[in-house]
């Protein structure tokens, strides 16, 4: 991921805001593709590097942690959970899914309010 400075004031995390940033990224890398295992490692790094370049240049003063993963469809399902300690005041999560009918896609985003 490319080197992205730039002095950041703005704390306000917006759900929509970022549910819409990953949607677009997770829309361009997986959109129109079949499951392939062997393309797995390639289509997550794109979906969290393109993530968060993204959500750094919106020039907010976060620190970002997004995951995410990549499951092929099947009548077992996808299961997934997380929980945050922190100051819901200012921190913020999102959560977005994906699929088509070959694949089940999960992204997380988790923004820490930076304070100095």
């Amino acid at each position: 991921m490319e080197e992205y400075h730039r002095h950041c004031d703005e704390v306000g995390f917006s759900v929509d805001e970022v549910h819409n940033i990953v949607k677009e990224c997770v829309d361009g890398v997986l959109g129109g593709e079949d499951y392939n295992h062997n393309k797995i490692n390639q289509w997550t790094a794109s979906i969290v590097e393109q993530s968060l370049t993204h959500l750094v240049k919106l020039g907010k003063a976060y620190k970002y942690i997004v995951t995410c993963a990549v499951v092929q469809r099947s009548a077992y399902g996808f299961h997934t959970a997380s929980s945050c300690f922190w100051d819901t005041t200012s921190d913020g999560t999102c959560t977005v899914r994906w699929e088509n009918r070959t694949m089940n896609c999960i992204v997380n985003v988790f923004a820490v309010a930076i304070v100095l």
